[in-house]
């Protein structure tokens, strides 16, 4: 079996590329290598599973490139994308040139395929906009949904919010309707905050392995807002069993919509609790100012994750606690090696 990935050798492309030829599948990770440190993560996958692993270095605007690459594929999962709200605000001409015209691409390209392939497309939970509907209460370290204690379902109305929250959303509704007009195969996962090792996180995405980064080497924190923000953290592993159960189920799961994150039993807040978890871990924390909240963040944003658990059995196997201790061992390990040459 022969399998796409774009954004093939960013964080999640690299773990779900490494997942699926573990599996004894082709994988072809199509990039065009823009992100920092992603050359570690081919160089990784290229040692590991030379043979079977090939890498395209393209661009998801470049719609022959992937007509190309899709050749004999039975399916593709769509990851590629911009991915940071204030980059969309700065530039909303590429946010959409990536994110829309990108994933209209990739349909296109898909359709034009005999069989059609699955096409699995990571969204955001961004397309719900501030959720200003929902009422929000505070408690000491945290906020919390009055109101949704499973988080918020697929059922929410969408509010699409920012240029990226825009274009992440046309991109959402998109492969969507493909599935209804043109009975091409898609699922579409609203994810939460992803995290885990071969994640390169930064102050505007990525926050968790950011804050993690940042402690290990001693830097300093800009925490917007109070730092009772509250999301539901979920790590990479599971992240990537779903993606494998959705498409080997596509029978399910095509034409779905699910929301994924961490759900109600992995929330933390963003730093007057997770300071906590750090700290446990470490023995040190990084030093920290606050400045005003930035806009369309989210107070709360929780997953409610019932739906992929009814579907396929699904459900988070990693807590927090663990999640991050691995991810500390990944990036403490790195950085000492880096550190002796």
């Amino acid at each position: 079996m022969r399998i796409l990935v774009t954004g093939g050798i960013g964080f999640i492309g690299s773990n779900l590329s490494k997942r699926l030829l573990s599996e004894g599948l082709e994988v072809v990770a199509f990039d065009n290598v823009r992100r920092e440190g992603v050359r570690q993560n081919l160089d990784w996958l290229h040692g590991q599973h030379g043979s079977r692993f090939h890498f395209v270095h393209g661009d998801i605007r470049d719609f022959e490139a992937l007509q190309k690459a899709m050749q004999g594929v039975s399916t593709v999962f769509h990851l590629a994308s911009q991915v940071a709200v204030t980059t969309s605000v700065a530039d909303p001409r590429e946010d959409f040139a990536i994110n829309a015209l990108g994933t209209f691409n990739v349909l296109e390209a898909a359709r034009q395929l005999k069989p059609l392939p699955v096409v699995l497309y990571t969204s955001t939970n961004k397309v719900y906009g501030g959720l200003d509907h929902i009422r929000v209460g505070e408690r000491e370290t945290r906020y919390v949904f009055e109101d949704l204690p499973q988080g918020v379902a697929e059922s929410c109305p969408l509010d699409f919010h920012s240029p990226y929250g825009c274009s992440k959303g046309a991109a959402d509704q998109y492969v969507r309707d493909y599935y209804r007009i043109y009975g091409l195969p898609t699922v579409v996962l609203r994810m939460s905050c992803i995290y885990g090792p071969r994640q390169f996180g930064n102050e505007d995405q990525g926050w968790l392995a950011h804050f993690v980064l940042t402690a290990l080497r001693g830097g300093h924190l800009t925490i917007y807002g109070d730092g009772k923000q509250v999301r539901d953290v979920l790590y990479i592993d599971d992240l990537v069993d779903l993606m494998w159960d959705a498409v080997r189920n596509s029978s399910c799961t095509a034409g779905q919509v699910y929301n994924v994150g961490g759900g109600p039993s992995n929330t933390i807040s963003v730093w007057l609790e997770f300071r906590e978890v750090l700290a446990k871990i470490l023995g040190k924390l990084p030093s920290v100012s606050f400045d005003r909240e930035r806009p369309g963040d989210q107070k709360v944003y929780v997953s409610d994750v019932r739906k992929a658990q009814q579907h396929l059995g699904w459900a988070p196997k990693t807590g927090v606690e663990e999640g991050v201790r691995r991810l500390i061992e990944e990036w403490g390990s790195k950085l000492v090696a880096a550190q002796a040459r």
